[in-house]
């Protein structure tokens, strides 16, 4: 799967994938709050472990996110070819 067609599969999911949009909501607020605390030019210890548990929060969710994309890709060659 090229580029273009992956971006295709994620704007059909995010219309049509209730858990793959919230799972997509969730990576926009937790990469939101990490662009805050890249802002600040010293961040405190606590800021510090709050950076490193959503960058790994963050992660987990794109590799759901993924995982989602994956199984998209694999199950419409059936379910498409029944629908024509």
């Amino acid at each position: 799967m090229n580029i273009a067609e992956a971006q295709e599969v994620k704007h059909f999911l995010l219309q049509s994938h209730d858990q793959y949009r919230e799972l997509a909501e969730r990576h926009h607020v937790l990469d939101h709050r990490l662009h805050e605390l890249n802002e600040r030019s010293h961040l405190s210890e606590s800021e510090q472990v709050e950076e490193s548990t959503l960058k790994k929060r963050k992660l987990q969710l794109k590799d759901r996110m993924e995982d989602i994309l994956r199984r998209q890709v694999a199950a419409p060659k059936t379910a498409s070819a029944s629908s024509y």
